[in-house]
């Protein structure tokens, strides 16, 4: 593994890549070039032992990017920890592959920042690549959560994807701050232990920004930068390996991180979980019920890893966290609004 130490550097802005030449090939020059105005930025592209020649492709055509080259995949959480470990900043900007920057989007999370001190992280405003006048499904305009753990945005909620009109282009703080385009004091990251590795990819931002929360800072979302989301670059959205990791690190987020009737949400949870798989079975989805069915085995499996990782957590809880959640289903109140539910009819 390269274990150089970055000089420090007010930004890093690190694009955590495995593989995704072709998204290095489309997105970082601009990535460079939004950046380069501004002070004390430096972009970083960290490795995750790549085997399609991204390495080589990015020392030829973006020298300006300093690298990170780890001795294997450690997945998005222990990517992201095992490369800013070796980079002195004071804000990270954990930035996808598959990103397209828009214009001027850095400057405004600096500057909201710089003068939000009890804001721990914040993100851009979320668009699809594909359908750039829609909000992107992994972030949209901020994300929110529900009583048993289901997860939801501003101008996304379940599978229903609205058209940015410009109807959530205030700055509100939220529950999470996507990982596709996240921003957040180093020194807070590591206080907080950083992304949690046993979950290797997904629901890992959502989990830190809850602890964030209840070390006592806020999370936003600053709709005045907008950056652009292809999404699906590593597993596709259809993947049941995908929803395998989805389902059981949300287990696990909530096993770790909920203060109030723990057993019974996750309990009821579990029951949702269950006529979902039933539903993938009836619907001819082997895979899909396969995959619900194996991330509740390896939860129970993590529940002593959990119960330990909260139990070393908790000496720097501090607060109930209350912003960002709806105390009721948002799958319930989806289904019954008919599949037409926007996130000011929550309200």
């Amino acid at each position: 593994m390269d274990t150089k130490r970055f000089n420090k550097t007010k930004i890093a802005v690190v694009i955590l890549n495995w593989n995704g030449k072709h998204f290095l090939e489309k997105f970082l020059t601009k990535v460079f070039d939004s950046i380069s105005g501004v002070t004390g930025a430096k972009l970083i592209v960290a490795d995750n032992a790549s085997t399609d020649d991204s390495v080589e492709w990015t020392k030829t055509n973006c020298p300006q990017a300093e690298l990170i080259l780890l001795d294997k995949n450690y997945g998005f959480a222990d990517g992201y920890n095992k490369s800013l470990e070796q980079i002195d900043a004071e804000y990270y900007v954990l930035l996808n592959s598959d990103i397209e920057v828009a214009g001027n989007w850095l400057s405004p999370l600096v500057n909201y920042m710089d003068n939000n001190l009890d804001v721990a992280a914040c993100a851009p405003k979320l668009r699809s690549f594909n359908n750039p006048e829609f909000f992107e499904y992994a972030g949209a305009a901020g994300g929110f959560i529900d009583k048993y753990g289901y997860i939801f945005c501003r101008g996304r909620i379940l599978d229903s994807i609205e058209e940015d009109k410009g109807q959530y282009d205030n700055v509100m703080h939220v529950f999470w701050a996507t990982g596709a385009a996240l921003m957040i004091r180093s020194e807070l990251f590591r206080k907080a232990g950083g992304l949690d590795g046993s979950f290797f990819a997904h629901m890992e931002e959502i989990d830190l920004c809850w602890r964030l929360q209840l070390m006592g800072y806020k999370v936003s979302n600053v709709p005045e930068s907008v950056v652009y989301h292809v999404g699906g670059g590593a597993l596709p959205n259809n993947s049941p390996r995908k929803l395998y990791l989805n389902y059981r690190n949300n287990l696990m987020m909530m096993y770790k991180n909920l203060s109030e009737n723990r057993r019974l949400i996750i309990f009821v949870r579990l029951l949702m979980d269950g006529a979902s798989a039933l539903v993938y079975l009836a619907s001819g989805k082997l895979s899909y019920f396969n995959a619900v069915i194996m991330a509740h085995w390896a939860f129970f499996r993590r529940i002593t890893l959990c119960r330990q990782k909260r139990k070393a957590f908790k000496h720097l809880i501090v607060k109930k966290v209350d912003t960002g959640i709806y105390n009721g289903s948002i799958v319930y109140k989806y289904f019954r609004s008919g599949k037409k539910l926007t996130f000011p009819q929550l309200k």
